[in-house]
């Protein structure tokens, strides 16, 4: 058995002349985390689609579990589950019924809706109409649903977009959950915080192509610089910025120079972030 859950080879995609997915390579470990990022538009949630066989390649292949998916669709569905940006439930269903009908799609005929529920933090809403829900109380649904079938496989797309920070943070819960179970996750996100937090690693992809790939920390050494800032109170009460770049062979002398010399009020290290970072390579914020 490959110890890769997802392999990716040459994956091609574009709608007329406008390439969304320009020849990606890459592979996820079984039980890993792998964080997809980049703007919108990036070509993100084309690859999902083609991962879970919704797309077909138009050149390259992808391969889950050992299945390549466009010869193997209707297999690979029963080991993957796929949650969307967009909610896809019928509101006029409570939220056990969508579980069980979506359950029954799947085959499955035992199976516990009401601790599902329970675990997603929509005890003593089973019962009530999927109308009545908020946003992110959808979107637990929909990750809910994601896991009826407790797949091998788990396809995570902006799960948290636009949810307020208890909502996200349930869903962050289920996922480092579902990690320890023993699935693997493919998370698409614009939130490098998000992605920082829950990735082993992160693939940053920009106009179609994957322009880095490695362990977020690996990222932060290799293009980001860490820091010592701190904020000193002057001789005429003013409080000025003080910054001393880490890892250089005058560090040491500098610090020493700041607490013998300066009045500090307050200190911390700062780090790049993985926004930060993306910038650094593609020239571009998220946004553009």
């Amino acid at each position: 058995m490959s110890d890769h859950a997802i392999l990716v080879e040459d994956l091609y995609y574009s709608y007329g002349k406008i390439i969304a997915v320009d020849h990606i390579s890459f592979r996820v470990a079984r039980g890993e985390i792998l964080g997809f990022l980049g703007p919108n538009g990036a070509g993100k949630t084309t690859t999902i689609n083609m991962l879970t066989g919704q797309m077909k390649p138009q050149g390259g292949r992808a391969i889950l579990l050992g299945m390549e998916v466009s010869k193997n669709v209707k297999k690979i569905k029963e080991y993957i589950g796929v949650c969307f940006e967009t909610t896809n439930l019928y509101e006029q269903m409570t939220a056990i019924e969508n579980l069980i009908l979506f359950a029954r799609l799947y085959g499955i005929q035992s199976f516990d809706a009401i601790a599902l529920l329970k675990r997603v933090g929509l005890q003593g809403r089973e019962k009530d109409r999927v109308q009545t829900y908020s946003k992110g109380m959808k979107q637990r649904l929909m990750v809910a649903r994601s896991l009826v079938n407790s797949p091998e496989i788990l396809f995570l797309d902006e799960p948290t977009a636009g949810l307020d920070p208890a909502s996200a943070r349930a869903i962050h819960d289920i996922i480092l959950q579902e990690r320890k179970r023993g699935a693997t996750v493919f998370l698409t996100t614009h939130d490098m915080m998000e992605a920082d937090k829950l990735s082993d690693r992160v693939a940053f992809m920009n106009q179609g192509k994957i322009v880095a790939l490695d362990t977020p920390l690996n990222l932060k050494r290799q293009y980001g610089k860490r820091a010592l800032q701190a904020k000193v109170v002057t001789a005429g009460g003013n409080l000025e910025d003080r910054e001393i770049e880490l890892d250089k062979e005058e560090t040491a002398e500098k610090v020493k120079n700041l607490f013998s010399n300066e009045n500090i009020a307050t200190i911390h290290s700062r780090e790049a972030t993985l926004e930060d970072i993306f910038i650094k390579i593609t020239g571009r914020g998220l946004a553009g």
